[in-house]
């Protein structure tokens, strides 16, 4: 696993616990409720008191942060469930992962961008672990002859990234112009046909 630069010290495993307990009430309020849900409803939620959410997370954003950077733990993370499969199939799995991360996580990206600016070290460490995750499974791919040889995974990011923040369309569009761009991928450059 990529490492994503936190200022975290060691947990009890109570508290480890509560901090888990508060992430996934929070991941799940704000996909509801957007990034303004209540944080005492977080914390009854998660069934600790307010006092134990502003010891983990003293601000809104604290929590919006430390969501966002589970999540891409989580998209790191999942690379390694897809070493098993041929070079093609791990590169599409993680990139479907990809697009439902990107397309769930816009709101909490959004706020943490108003708050922090784009280049906030949240923001490069994440980039950096996506990128340490990706770029290997693209280089894979490529040199499978799965992937045309001539895409760099910034452009592939780029690609994917944009389909996710189409809207308005269903997940079942999203699903079906990834697609479309996945056959793409496939495919030989022009010049490299001749």
């Amino acid at each position: 696993m990529n490492q994503i630069a936190t200022a975290e010290r060691p947990l009890r495993a109570d508290a480890a616990r509560n901090r888990a307990k508060l992430i996934a009430a929070g991941r799940a309020a704000f996909a509801r409720e957007g990034t303004s849900a209540s944080l005492e409803d977080i914390a009854r939620q998660a069934r600790v008191g307010i006092g134990t959410l502003y010891r983990h997370f003293p601000s809104r954003l604290d929590l919006v942060e430390a969501i966002y950077v589970d999540e891409v733990k989580a998209l790191c993370d999942s690379a390694a469930s897809a070493s098993d499969l041929p070079a093609w199939d791990a590169l599409v799995e993680w990139l479907r992962r990809f697009v439902r991360y990107v397309a769930a996580k816009q709101a909490l990206a959004e706020e943490l961008f108003a708050h922090l600016g784009e280049d906030a070290d949240v923001f490069r460490s994440c980039r950096v672990a996506v990128f340490a995750t990706g770029e290997p499974l693209l280089a894979r791919a490529q040199q499978a002859d799965a992937v045309r040889g001539d895409m760099s995974f910034t452009e592939v990011v780029r690609m994917v990234g944009g389909i996710a923040k189409i809207t308005p369309a269903t997940p079942e569009e999203i699903e079906r112009i990834l697609d479309i761009a996945l056959d793409g991928l496939r495919y030989k450059p022009i010049s490299e046909n001749r």
